[in-house]
């Protein structure tokens, strides 16, 4: 299996404190990486992750972020990724379902590209993006509460 971390779960394996819910998300990354599942750090979840990492000062979260981004399988965005998302926020506006204002980034669809992306380089495996916006995924890709997966 090919799990996508989306910002929720890779922000809790970059936390250097190993109490709470960042101890779960490591128990949890550790018990998947036994079994064989592939985790995967998507570029857009590192940019969302980091960005609020520098900008709170935490320089130990930091290089723990960067340790999982050289450690764990890294989906970088393509040009073939933006558009894929475009087509995905284009997609969901006219639903009447968007995932984000009109003027915002929309981390979702482009996580949900990446996500899209890796399902058909590898058709044999299955591609499920753990979150903790399930909502917002599961309208373009298999998607759970990543300590439900």
């Amino acid at each position: 299996m090919i799990i996508v971390l989306d910002s929720g779960p890779l922000g809790q394996l970059s936390n250097p404190g190993r109490r709470g819910p960042s101890k779960e998300a490591w128990e949890w990354a550790r018990s998947h990486a036994a079994r064989g599942n592939q985790l995967v750090v998507p570029e857009i979840a590192d940019y969302e992750v980091r960005r609020e990492l520098i900008r709170s000062g935490r320089t130990t979260a930091i290089e723990r972020l960067d340790e999982l981004c050289a450690g764990l399988s890294y989906a970088r965005l393509s040009t073939a990724i933006m558009h894929d998302a475009a087509s995905l926020w284009a997609e969901a506006r006219n639903r009447g379902f968007p995932t984000a204002h009109d003027a915002a980034l929309d981390g979702d669809v482009l996580l949900a590209a990446q996500a899209r992306r890796l399902a058909a380089a590898a058709p044999a495996e299955s591609v499920i993006v753990a979150t903790t916006n399930v909502a917002h995924l599961e309208r373009f890709v298999e998607a759970q509460r990543w300590a439900e997966i």
